[in-house]
């Protein structure tokens, strides 16, 4: 029992260590956000982008991008910012086997942060450093 909870306490501190939020992104970038608009201000601490924000308001309010893209259409060329979701993933197993002179039954659960690297969440499109398009998953 003892074990469980020293491992429970470890795994909460590491997501809540790995986890930067936009008020710590704020606080990194204090003077820059200062200087945006009051209306940049709010969108960033609601956690929204905008179309028109620049890529460093982009990276206050999400963070750095877990991928970035290339694009080249008959508009021009742009630049993508793949964000994957985030949080942790659950999983739960169970297992039953027999043998000659017995038999017996296992289970077990997973917790696990990492991310799947193909769940785009969110996509960000910059054309001369500022926003012109996002992305954003709807699960219907």
């Amino acid at each position: 029992m003892k074990t469980l909870l020293t491992n429970l306490s470890l795994g909460l501190a590491l997501i809540i260590s790995g986890c930067a939020t936009t008020e710590t992104r704020i606080s990194k970038n204090q003077a820059a956000f200062d200087s945006w608009p009051s209306e940049v201000q709010s969108s960033i601490r609601a956690g929204k982008v905008k179309i028109g924000f620049t890529t460093e308001q982009v990276r206050v309010t999400l963070g750095e991008p877990n991928r970035v893209y290339s694009r080249q259409s008959a508009e021009g060329e742009s630049e993508v910012w793949a964000y994957f979701e985030s949080g942790p993933k659950f999983s739960f197993g169970v297992g039953v086997g027999s043998g000659g002179y017995g038999g017996g039954a296992s289970g077990g659960a997973r917790y696990d942060r990492t991310e799947n690297r193909f769940d785009e969440a969110t996509r960000v499109v910059f054309t001369d450093g500022a926003v012109i398009s996002i992305e954003q998953r709807t699960d219907t």
